[in-house]
């Protein structure tokens, strides 16, 4: 993983050579700018993690560049401002325009090097928060001790120390994203960002952009490959992507570089892609519908994600490890399942795989009583859910219509009752279906979904 890169931006070389030596020395990456422009120039090359940034320059002063930068909305990491001739009402300015913190010439190399410590890892921190609350659904580590697992878990542990192309294949819900969050814990990279991209949620018109970034003008924006650098961008439902983006895709994969939508230079990224997909990528290379080098090149390692009923004996260990999160996380009651409600669950056929079973334990310790989870009570869960799955015709609705149009019905429908459930409230529901609320809010407006109805 590629240390964290800072520029430094100062007219006077002494104090750039400087600040640039002892910074390599603490195994910084550094770069220099000498001006406004070429510091300008510099964050399009590459995305910086943070920037040491003097005041008084030639053409243009370090609050007026960070303005610039703070009102396109292009403030891509902590900002510590320089000045030898500062005062409070500049470093009011600087603070308020985002600045991390102020420091005084002739710089303290001491406070420079804690400054710099700490600003890293308050920004660091700051993305793993944001990490976490858009990942609360994942599990931390698989569950299950079968056999399928430990070998899974195994072969994951030795494919983390290859910096490789990794392509997930299972079912929706079978623990896919979960795996791919193992992989990034074990390897080289666990210190850099893991990055999510739904690629069913986004559409084709701004795929590029949320992926590759954006230039307009002085307003730059990163896409998920920038934020992912040094990490690992995990692609979920690679199959869904459309052939133009997947064009640009492979040419990061040939090159590790990119242009950004409206950009000419090209940027550089270190990272390693982890792909996932439910579908047969096979059969859609030959539908024409997913290029053939492009899944040659992701599927440098691949990897088979079992469905729950492929390790039906880690049920129990399952419906502890849910039972706990719900209690630990939403304050619910700490219900055991009886020894006959296991049973029943270890012989039940989990379409929904690991994602059904969480939801069932969910909905148990809400509206179950008593310090058991009985088999009646899971037997009339089931009564439910089976008789959810039979409303949907056979004939002369869903299954008679085109691929896409079904998905958006069922997309709908599935929206609109999870929407009810928690209420009307889209950060809930973001959370509950595991989407960005970003993404979530351009999916609901796609299919109709009135977000007005309901509160945040």
């Amino acid at each position: 993983m590629s240390a964290p890169h800072i520029l430094v931006v100062d007219d006077e070389p002494d104090i750039r050579s400087l600040v640039k030596e002892i910074l390599e020395d603490e195994g910084y990456e550094v770069s220099v700018a000498e001006s406004g422009e070429t510091a300008r120039k510099a964050r399009r090359s590459r995305r910086p993690d943070l920037i040491l940034l003097d005041i008084w320059m030639d053409d243009i002063d370090g609050i007026s560049l960070l303005r610039e930068w703070s009102e396109a909305g292009t403030l891509p990491c902590p900002v510590i401002i320089m000045s030898g001739h500062g005062t409070v009402e500049t470093a009011v300015e600087a603070t308020r325009l985002g600045a991390y913190d102020f420091i005084e010439k002739p710089i303290s190399l001491a406070k420079l090097l804690l400054t710099v410590g700490r600003a890293l890892e308050a920004d660091k921190l700051q993305r793993e928060n944001v990490g976490l609350r858009m990942q609360e659904q994942t599990v931390p580590e698989p569950v299950g001790r079968s056999d399928v697992m430990q070998r899974l878990r195994d072969q994951v542990l030795r494919v983390a120390q290859h910096d490789t192309w990794v392509l997930m294949r299972g079912e929706p819900g079978a623990g896919k994203k979960t795996f791919a969050h193992f992989l990034h814990a074990n390897s080289p990279r666990r210190r850099g960002p893991f990055v999510e991209v739904g690629v069913g949620s986004m559409s084709q018109q701004t795929s590029a952009i949320e992926l590759f970034g954006n230039e307009e003008g002085e307003r730059l924006t990163y896409g998920r490959f920038e934020q992912a650098n040094g990490g690992t961008l995990y692609l979920d439902d690679i199959a869904d992507m459309d052939l133009q983006t997947q064009a640009r895709l492979l040419s990061v994969l040939e090159t590790r570089s990119f242009a950004r939508v409206g950009g000419n230079e090209p940027v550089t990224v270190d990272l390693r892609i982890i792909a996932a997909t439910h579908c047969d990528l096979e059969q859609e290379v030959a539908a024409g519908k997913f290029r053939e080098d492009l899944y040659f090149h992701l599927n440098v390692v691949p990897l088979y994600v079992p469905s729950l009923a492929e390790h039906c004996e880690d049920v129990p260990a399952l419906l502890g490890y849910y039972v706990d999160y719900f209690a630990d996380r939403e304050s619910l009651p700490y219900r055991q399942f009886s020894m006959a409600a296991q049973n029943r669950l270890r012989n039940y056929s989990w379409p929904g795989n690991i994602r059904e079973l969480k939801n069932l334990v969910q909905r148990l310790l809400i509206l179950g009583a008593g310090e058991d989870v009985r088999l009646e009570e899971v037997e009339a869960a089931l009564s439910v859910r089976a008789g959810a799955a039979a409303t949907v015709p056979e004939e002369g609705g869903l299954m008679d219509l085109p691929l896409r149009e079904a998905r958006e019905q069922f997309e709908r429908q599935y929206l609109e009752q999870q929407f009810q459930q928690v209420g009307g409230s889209v950060g809930r529901l973001a959370q509950r279906v595991g989407m960005e609320r970003t993404h979530l809010y351009r999916k609901l407006r796609s299919l109709g979904i009135d977000i007005k109805k309901g509160g945040e």
